[in-house]
């Protein structure tokens, strides 16, 4: 089961149309309403929130909880708030995703933040929380802005104040494409809010966050992180230890496969989560996680020590 923890801001396609489009099972959802700001602000957040709330049931069939995130801009009772709601939904057994796309900076930092401590805290639930970012497909603040520029020149025109000595003709034509654009991006701010539509990365629309480890890597570490960072995935640990072996110019015996096995277990999961693994048989397929292959990436340029000597 699942429950999605969604702060609900000014937006409203890249909440629920990445879920809807990547049709994934929502079970529950939590929309997060601000309570600061002027009452137009938080008007508009509400009806959002109300809208959203509907869809969520008609399109997902997932039941709705709506609660009020009393200062957006205290980022301690954010955190708090965002960690005893990670907490209790685990506790129900529920698989929690939190969406950090919309509201203020403070309350996406503070559950984000939080989403990370949890996993720490709770090692056997770490794949059950995910922190994921979705990307609109356009802003509709910079076609508000444009519109706005052209309506400044037709209204400098109607007044004869342009600056030049000759200004613009105004025509009907010109005054009704204004008026229905006008209402074409009020329209559309009214129904969807501020960003329009959901932009894919990757396979789906969803960008998931992944929690860092606040362990150091070790030296013999760094060895197996490359190698799957150069060969991708090995069916077994027994056929990443050879390969190991094989790199370093090491004698393949029983007590280099325990020293391998032994760090990848540091490594996997339970340890330092830059290694996941997939059951099969009795082998256990090897591949870096997410963190894993950002680990890599930010280390690649660094320099490998021989891995001859190390523990």
């Amino acid at each position: 089961m699942q429950t999605h923890i969604v702060p609900v801001g000014f937006d409203y396609d890249r909440l629920i149309a990445p879920l809807v489009r990547d049709q994934l099972d929502v079970d529950r959802v939590i929309l997060l309403e601000g309570a600061v700001g002027s009452e137009a602000n938080v008007e508009y957040s509400q009806n959002l929130s109300q809208k959203l709330e509907q869809d969520f049931r008609n399109l997902l069939g997932a039941t709705t909880e709506r609660v009020v995130v009393a200062d957006v801009y205290d980022y301690d009772a954010a955190f708090e708030q965002a960690y005893d709601l990670i907490n209790a939904e685990l506790d129900e057994g529920r698989e929690v995703w939190v969406n950090i796309s919309a509201m203020p900076r403070t309350v996406s930092f503070a559950f984000a933040t939080a989403a990370h401590s949890v996993m720490v805290e709770r090692e056997q639930d770490r794949e059950k929380i995910h922190t994921y970012y979705t990307a609109p497909e356009k802003y509709l603040e910079t076609e508000l802005a444009e519109e706005l520029r052209r309506q400044v020149d037709l209204l400098e025109d109607l007044s004869g104040r342009t600056g030049t000595d000759a200004p613009g003709e105004v025509t009907d034509e010109r005054v009704e494409q204004r008026l229905d654009s006008a209402r074409g991006l009020l329209s559309e701010f009214d129904e969807r809010g501020t960003t329009i539509g959901a932009k894919r990365v990757g396979d789906g629309h969803i960008a998931e966050i992944p929690v860092a480890s606040f362990s150091n890597v070790k030296p013999f570490e760094e060895v197996i992180l490359f190698k799957l960072g150069e060969e991708g995935e090995f069916e077994s640990v027994s056929e990443l230890a050879e390969a190991l072996a094989s790199e370093l110019d090491e004698e393949y015996t029983d007590s280099f496969r325990s020293k391998v096995i032994y760090n990848v277990d540091r490594l996997g999961p339970g340890g330092k989560g830059y290694i996941e693994q997939e059951e099969h048989g009795k082998s256990y397929r090897t591949r870096l996680s997410r963190i894993g292959e950002l680990w890599v990436r930010a280390h690649a340029n660094g320099d490998v020590l021989d891995g001859s000597d190390r523990a």
